[in-house]
This record gives structure tokens, C-alpha cells and sequence, in this order.
């Protein structure tokens, strides 16, 4: 075995997602170990120094972290700056230490500036301060490209991180007031259709949509953003950040969502808008350029495809999903 890719927050959403993609490719030269909340405290420096002598990981893809919606950031920014700022830290000094040659970290497009020009890119991460909604998670995640840039210029080690658009797929965190917009709308379309007064011709109801509907955002499904991250981990060595997201021309808006969701369900009530819920900003648009210079030809999902499969699988899987 040469390579040995140790996946924290390897049980989440994306860590799922790269697993299953892995197995379906059985790599011979690689052996990849997934770790979860249960496997170690990350934000104890020697619980995670425990883990990784055990694992002795050559490589390292970098998901965990405390993460939530926008209702859930609002209330708890000390909470996620802290947390987060204590995991990235002990995961990339450990990394350093045992002489890991590449750690590949998770950001996230909510952390750019809040007050920016689109499309986004991968310079614009710093540019000012990020939405006030969830600065202290903003704040910690971009702090992972300091200290990648740090560990870089410092001792040469090959620390870097991608950009995500907003994620979606099995395995998600489908928990009320926690959970992002489309596994909270899956979980709320499901109760309504089927645990709500299940006797009650759909038709009758209606499924409220939060906010006006109209802020747009790019969803990428889990699986496809797996592949690419298998293939920074493999072949994208800079320490820049790179954003991982569909094309701007595949934006949806939340409308378009409901929408989507109701199909995937056969909802045959009236989808509504509960216009005094917020918003959160309008839209997020990130350039995938830079991705697209490396990979040309990749085919992502279509969007109606891969939310039909995800609330297929949260169908199948009710019982043990998170909610």
C-alpha cells in the first residue's frame, strides 16, 4: 500500500459520498480509513494525535467540522468560531508533525465576502468581512487557508483546500433547524405527506416554502463532488484554494427547488411561500473556471436526477436517517 488517506468527518454528507465512490473503484495502491465524531474528539490535540498514530495516514481529506443552516449559525457564532478554529489547528499540526504529504480541507462559499462582485473566485476568500449570519464558522474556515499558506511558505508542506457550492445527497443531515435548505425541505415534504394526518388527501395540502422563493443558489450533488475531490487529493498540487462547483448557467432558485422536490415526491398539494421567514443573502454565485481549465469534459448530474435519487434514498433509509 503507498498511499494511506485518513477522511475526517469521514461518516457526514461528503465523507459518504467519497466512500462509496471508493469502493466502487477499489484503488489498489491506496487503503482509506473514514473517521467520525465517535472515532476521536478533534477538538483534543491528544485525542487526535491518538488517531492519527494509529492511522499513520499519508494523506489526509480534511470534511470534519461543526457545522449548521443559517438559523442554527445565527444563534452560535462563538460556539462554531471556537470549535472549528481548535479542530483545523490540531488536524493540520498533526499532519505536519507525522510528515503527512497532503492534506486536502473543506471551506465553504458562505465564508466569502458578504459585500462582493460575481461570479466569486478563489482570490476573493479575504476581501472583507463575511455574512453576519455565520461569521465565527466563516472566520475559522478561512483561517484553514492561512495556515495552509503558513505551513507552505514555512516547511513546503502541501496543505490545500477546496470551495464547495451547497452540497446535497445521501447521508445528509436531514434534523429540523439544523439542517441546510434541501434536506430540511425534504425532511418537512416528507412529514407533511406521510407522518402529518397520513389519511388526508394530499391534494388538500400545502407545503410551506420558506422565504419568497426567489434567492438562487448552485446545489452540487454529493457523488459528483466526491469524484472531484478523489481527483484534488490525486492530482491538483497547489496549496490556492479551488473552488468545486457546477456551472453558473446550473443555478437554481428556491423555487425551482420546491419544485424540483415536489416532483421527486409526487406531492400533488400547493407549494406556498412563507415570505416572513428570511431569506439569507440572494445569491452566492461561485465561478468554477479554475476547475474547468483543469477538467473540461467532467459531467455532473443532472439536477432533477440527483434530487430524485437523494429523496429516493431518504425514503428507503426514513428509519436511520439523521432527523
Amino acid at each position: 500500500m503507498s498511499k494511506v488517506v485518513l477522511v475526517t468527518g469521514g461518516t457526514g454528507l461528503i465523507g459518504k459520498a467519497i466512500e462509496t465512490v471508493i469502493k466502487e473503484e477499489n484503488p489498489a495502491d491506496e487503503r482509506w480509513v473514514f473517521v467520525g465524531s465517535k472515532d476521536a474528539d478533534l477538538t483534543d490535540l491528544a485525542a487526535t494525535r491518538a488517531m492519527f498514530v494509529k492511522h499513520q495516514p499519508t494523506h489526509v481529506v480534511h470534511l470534519a467540522a461543526m457545522v449548521g443552516g443559517l438559523f442554527h449559525n445565527m444563534s452560535n457564532n462563538l460556539d462554531f468560531f471556537r470549535k472549528n478554529m481548535l479542530i483545523n489547528d490540531n488536524i493540520l499540526l498533526l499532519s505536519h508533525e507525522l510528515k503527512v504529504k497532503k492534506v486536502v480541507s473543506c471551506l465553504s462559499t458562505c465564508i466569502f465576502p458578504d459585500k462582493t462582485s460575481y461570479p466569486i473566485d478563489e482570490t476573493m476568500i479575504h476581501n472583507g468581512p463575511p455574512h453576519d449570519s455565520n461569521f465565527g464558522y466563516s472566520h475559522a474556515k478561512r483561517m484553514i487557508d492561512v495556515l495552509n499558506r503558513a505551513y507552505n511558505q514555512q516547511y513546503g508542506d502541501m496543505f490545500t483546500s477546496v470551495v464547495p457550492c451547497n452540497v446535497f445527497g445521501p447521508h445528509d443531515n436531514f434534523v429540523p433547524g439544523v439542517s441546510h435548505v434541501i434536506p430540511g425541505m425534504i425532511h418537512r415534504l416528507h412529514e407533511l405527506m406521510f407522518v402529518k394526518d397520513p389519511d388526508q388527501p394530499q391534494e388538500g395540502k400545502v407545503f410551506s416554502v420558506y422565504g419568497t422563493g426567489k434567492p438562487l443558489r448552485q446545489f452540487i450533488y454529493s457523488l459528483d463532488l466526491a469524484k472531484l475531490f478523489i481527483w484534488v487529493l490525486r492530482e491538483y498540487d497547489s496549496v490556492e484554494p479551488i473552488i468545486l462547483s457546477v456551472d453558473e448557467s446550473t443555478e437554481v432558485s428556491i423555487a425551482q427547488l420546491a419544485e424540483s422536490l415536489a416532483k421527486a415526491f409526487e406531492f400533488k398539494g400547493k407549494l406556498e411561500f412563507d415570505t416572513t421567514k428570511a431569506d439569507g443573502q440572494y445569491k452566492k454565485t461561485a465561478s468554477n473556471a479554475k476547475l474547468r481549465k483543469h477538467l473540461p469534459h467532467f459531467k455532473f448530474t443532472d439536477f432533477d436526477v440527483a434530487i430524485k435519487d437523494t429523496v429516493q434514498w431518504y425514503i428507503e433509509n426514513y428509519e436511520q436517517a439523521r432527523k
